[in-house]
């Protein structure tokens, strides 16, 4: 009897525990130390209730954009060009454009046809 090889996909085994990794913790822990941040802002002003739920919620935004992703939809401009990616990694994206003052360089095709045509020469 022949054995055979049977490849597995070994990345749908973590994604049950997606929420323990350290990327979402990370994101978790920044989103509340802005709330708790936050927080220390509303004190000043006298609103003293607010602790909890503003960690809450900061930390639960924090964890969405580490772990979600941008809806695959047709719809709307902004979900037609990054449908699927991370959100976290759309943004960093944005960010980094908005510190090249938002210029984008564009190469022109013919360099890679005059190497070619350099070499077909030789």
């Amino acid at each position: 009897m022949k054995s055979y090889y049977l490849p597995r996909e070994y990345g749908g085994e973590g994604k049950i525990l997606y929420i323990f990794s350290v990327k979402s913790l990370i994101y978790t822990g920044v989103g509340a130390f802005v709330g708790f941040f936050i927080n220390i802002l509303f004190n000043m002003f006298g609103i003293t209730k607010a602790f909890i739920p503003l960690i809450l919620i900061f930390g639960g935004i924090g964890y969405c954009i580490a772990t979600l992703k941008v809806p695959n939809t047709n719809n709307f401009e902004i979900t037609r060009k990054t449908g699927g990616e991370k959100i976290d990694e759309v943004i960093k994206r944005w960010f980094l454009f908005k510190m090249k003052h938002g210029k984008v360089y564009i190469y022109d095709d013919n360099i890679l046809d005059d190497n070619e045509e350099a070499k077909s020469e030789k």
